[in-house]
């Protein structure tokens, strides 16, 4: 998957192509457990090598080059073509690219994310998602979380996958995750307090 081409007479440009940028295929999204098929008109391009995230790509493409991307995260991007587009609007977001790159070294130091293991992503279950959810709760600190039941759900975007469910037991790992997922730049959605001070937690009354 060479990424997507802009063809002008004899010359092909491609997002392969430009220094700093890798279009991810195959070798990482194919083979046994994973995806048997990839779709080429869905592009995860990796931005990292630029010493950017893939939230500051996205957010200095929307604002200098007025292409939005689909999605983005500490350290790539997405982005699609669909039926409705051409060589014409191919070449505006390889523009935008080649623009994005040229740039990259004014963007700031990107904020780290605390990226826990897989294995520190599976939390234990200690009640049911919907007892939990009705249950009375409290709003706590996030240092005093820890080790609380949640009763509310927090997902960043991407994946689109939760990182804690409600009956959920909150774990230092993944609030150190989120917290610092949100000041980089990440999406959640759905936590009652947006800015991640507080977290919602069953009232404890042992």
């Amino acid at each position: 998957m060479g990424g997507v081409a802009r063809q002008d007479g004899h010359h092909v440009l491609a997002i392969d192509d430009l220094p700093g940028l890798r279009v991810m295929g195959e070798a990482e999204f194919t083979g046994p457990g994973l995806a048997v098929t990839l779709d080429p008109l869905k592009m995860v391009v990796d931005v990292s090598e630029l010493g950017i995230s893939g939230y500051q790509a996205a957010d200095w493409l929307r604002e200098h080059q007025r292409v939005t991307v689909g999605l983005s995260d500490h350290r790539r991007l997405v982005a699609q073509l669909t039926h409705a587009d051409d060589h014409r609007t191919a070449a505006v977001l390889l523009d935008a690219l080649g623009a994005l790159v040229k740039t990259a070294d004014e963007l700031p130091a990107p904020k780290p994310v605390d990226l826990p293991s897989p294995d520190e992503l599976q939390l234990e279950t200690a009640m049911l998602p919907r007892d939990a959810f009705f249950a009375e709760v409290e709003q706590v600190d996030a240092a005093r979380a820890v080790g609380r039941i949640s009763a509310e759900m927090v997902t960043p975007y991407p994946p689109g996958a939760p990182a804690v469910l409600p009956g959920e037991v909150i774990t230092r790992e993944v609030v150190q995750y989120v917290r610092s997922g949100l000041a980089a730049g990440m999406q959640l959605p759905d936590p009652s307090d947006p800015e991640l001070n507080t977290f919602r937690v069953v009232v404890d009354k042992r």
